[in-house]
C-alpha cells in the first residue's frame, strides 16, 4: 500500500467513529458491494476488518461504516438529475462509479423515438464508443442501458436527441480502491496466456460482444449456483497473474465451489459461445439481449449447445478449473455492449 492510499484509508477510518455497525454477511454480498453500499473503498472495509482477503462467507460478522442498503435492492442514491428536451423528460443518476451499469430513462410522447449517445466513451477503451442507441421500452416510458469503463473515473458525457432538439450533460465517476491481488500462479497456468489457440478465442468473445438482439428476459437475475455463495476474487479487483507481471482489472464475480457443480443461466437468452479455451477454460456465453451477455469460465463440463434457448435456472454445466485456474471456481461476467459490468448489481433485480 502506497503512502497516499495508507493516507486515504487512514482518514476514513478516523472519520467513521461511532457509526460502525455490525454485518452478518448475507448470500449474495460482496466486499465490492458492501463497499459500494456503504460509500467507502474496498480498502477501508479490509483495513477496518483486518482481512488479509476480499473473500466472504455467508454468516460472517464485519464491522460496516454504516448499514448498507439490502442486498438485491439498489443502493441508496440522490434523486435523480431530471432535465428535458423536445417534450421528453430525462433521468439520470447524479453520480457513478467505475465498473457500474446505469439506466437513463426516458419518458413522454416521444421517449420511443429518442436517440442516445455517450460521447465520453471517445477515446476509451470501449469497443464501439458513441454508439446510437435506440431504447428500450418500459412501463412508465423507454430506458437506455449505460455502463463505466472500468479504470475511467472521468465524467460519463451524455447526448439525447428528439428530432431536432439536442440535450447534453455528464454525469461525475468514481474510482474504487481495492489494493492489489498478487496470485503468483505456476507457470503451467500463465504459460496458457501465450497459447496460439488464444487469438481464436479472443476473436470468437469479440463477435458475441457485438451482438444487438431484443431484449428477452422478463424477470430479475438469479444466482448462478444454489449453494451459499463464497466469493473468492470481487469485480474490479486489480490484480497480477505472476510476480512481477502486468497489473489487470478482473472482470467478473469468482464464486468458489466443489467441481461438479451445477451452474445455473442466471435469466433468459440463447446460448451463443460454447467450448474449451486456453484462458477461459469451459465456457458458455448466453445472450439476454439488450446488448447484454453473461459469461460462465472454467466449467469441467459444458451441458448446452450455441443455438440453444435457455430460461432462468436452467442448469448449463458443472463447475471446474479449466483455463487460467488455481482452483475450482465459477467466474461470472456480465458484459454490456462488449464492457464488463459488477455481476452483484444485476442479481435479484430486473435492471442495475
Amino acid at each position: 500500500m502506497n503512502r497516499r492510499h495508507f493516507m486515504l484509508v487512514a482518514l476514513l477510518l478516523g472519520g467513521l467513529g461511532s457509526a460502525q455497525i455490525s454485518y452478518v454477511v448475507q448470500p449474495g454480498d460482496t466486499l465490492y458491494s458492501l463497499a459500494t453500499r456503504s460509500g467507502v473503498p474496498v480498502a477501508t472495509l479490509q483495513q477496518l476488518n483486518h482481512l488479509t482477503s476480499t473473500a466472504l462467507q455467508v454468516g460472517q460478522t464485519l464491522q460496516l461504516p454504516r448499514a448498507p442498503t439490502v442486498a438485491g435492492t439498489a443502493p441508496a442514491a440522490p434523486t435523480p438529475a431530471t432535465r428535458s428536451v423536445g417534450g421528453v423528460t430525462v433521468s439520470v443518476p447524479t453520480h457513478l462509479r467505475m465498473g457500474d451499469a446505469f439506466v437513463l430513462r426516458l419518458s413522454g410522447p416521444g421517449a420511443a423515438g429518442a436517440r442516445v449517445q455517450f460521447p465520453s466513451e471517445v477515446g476509451e477503451d470501449v469497443r464501439q464508443p458513441n454508439e446510437l442507441l435506440t431504447p428500450l421500452p418500459a412501463a412508465d416510458g423507454a430506458l437506455v442501458l449505460g455502463r463505466v469503463v472500468l479504470g475511467k473515473t472521468t465524467p460519463v458525457r451524455y447526448r439525447v436527441t428528439v428530432g431536432a432538439q439536442v440535450l447534453t450533460g455528464e454525469i461525475p465517476v468514481s474510482g474504487q480502491v481495492t489494493g492489489l491481488q498478487q496470485l503468483n500462479m505456476a507457470s503451467s497456468i500463465t504459460d496458457k496466456l501465450m497459447d496460439p489457440a488464444r487469438a481464436a478465442e479472443e476473436a470468437e468473445v469479440e463477435r458475441a460482444y457485438l451482438r444487438r438482439t431484443p431484449q428477452v428476459w422478463t424477470r430479475p437475475f438469479a444466482a448462478p449456483l444454489t449453494i451459499p455463495p463464497r466469493i473468492a476474487t470481487v469485480f474490479g479487483q486489480s490484480r497480477t497473474y505472476s510476480r512481477g507481471g502486468p497489473v489487470q482489472y478482473h472482470y467478473g464475480t469468482d464464486y468458489l465451489a466443489p467441481i461438479g457443480t451445477d451452474i445455473h443461466a442466471i435469466n433468459d437468452g440463447t446460448v451463443v459461445m460454447v467450448g474449451t479455451y486456453p484462458v477461459r477454460g469451459g465456457l458458455v456465453i448466453i445472450d439476454h439481449g439488450a446488448g447484454l451477455l453473461s459469461l460462465y469460465f472454467h466449467q469441467s463440463r459444458t451441458l448446452v449447445k450455441v443455438g440453444q434457448v435457455v430460461r432462468r435456472g436452467d442448469i448449463i454445466g458443472r463447475v471446474g478449473t479449466t483455463g487460467i485456474s488455481n482452483a475450482p471456481h465459477l467466474h461470472l461476467e456480465l458484459r454490456l455492449r462488449g464492457e464488463a459490468v459488477e455481476p452483484a448489481e444485476w442479481l435479484g433485480r430486473m435492471l442495475p
